[in-house]
């Protein structure tokens, strides 16, 4: 008999679907400016960071990414050279994780699925990956239980020497009461057991789309200033 979903997964539905039906999906294409200087940002902060800890060939590892969305950072990782056959991600909304099995190659394996349930157990055992995703995820949750369990089940799918990939924002939007912010202190202590390399990247989005809108060449300008980045990228190594 199947498992009952998740009342926080449950909730998470809700919101992406109450955030959808009020979006404004050109915001976030890359033929905006401001998302576009946002994305090659941390493109650039990415590889420094896989460079830096020695993960050069992005062929010869295991990644997974939790709550991959219509496929965006995947299809990043095949670019830098990860392997299709050794990529995969997993989605709780089933459209998009419709969308991220169109755009993506058909090596490329994608679960609709919450990354709690444990039927994943067989397709995904314990220590299989070298990389795990988590970008934009755990803002959406809200309750701390969740995140933690969510934590604990990205740790246990790394290898030792693995490392997760974390991208989020650390500070809350009061005009969004779906997301809240996660502070380093807090992934910290999500993770106690890391090596934690972070990097603050990403101009504040109402500043960013404001000074693109008068000339893109003023996000770098204005994102020199670090209390003006308003999201972290972490590499947390497990050793």
């Amino acid at each position: 008999m199947a498992q009952p979903e998740p009342l926080e997964a449950q909730r998470v539905r809700v919101r992406y679907a109450r955030r959808d039906a009020n979006a404004d999906a050109a915001r976030y294409s890359l033929l905006q400016p401001y998302a576009l200087a946002a994305w090659q940002e941390r493109q650039r902060a990415l590889v420094r960071l896989l460079h830096a800890s020695g993960r050069r060939d992005l062929a010869a590892l295991d990644i997974l990414e939790a709550g991959c969305g219509s496929g965006g950072n995947l299809q990043d990782l095949l670019r830098l050279g990860a392997a299709p056959a050794r990529l995969a991600g997993i989605e709780l909304l089933d459209e998009r994780a419709a969308q991220a099995r169109a755009v993506l190659p058909q090596g490329c394996r994608i679960w609709c699925a919450d990354a709690l349930d444990p039927a994943l157990d067989a397709p995904l055992p314990a220590a299989s990956q070298d990389l795990v995703l988590a970008f934009t995820v755990f803002s959406s949750l809200l309750d701390d239980a969740a995140q933690r369990a969510l934590a604990a089940r990205l740790w246990h799918w790394l290898r030792p020497g693995g490392a997760l990939l974390w991208h989020d924002f650390t500070v809350g939007n009061p005009r969004n009461p779906d997301v809240r912010g996660v502070p380093l202190a807090r992934l910290r202590t999500l993770f106690p057991r890391g090596r934690l390399h972070a990097q603050r990247v990403t101009l504040a989005p109402p500043l960013g789309r404001a000074l693109c809108r008068v000339h893109p060449g003023l996000y770098a300008w204005a994102n020199a200033i670090p209390w003006l980045r308003t999201h972290v990228l972490c590499l947390i190594e497990k050793t």
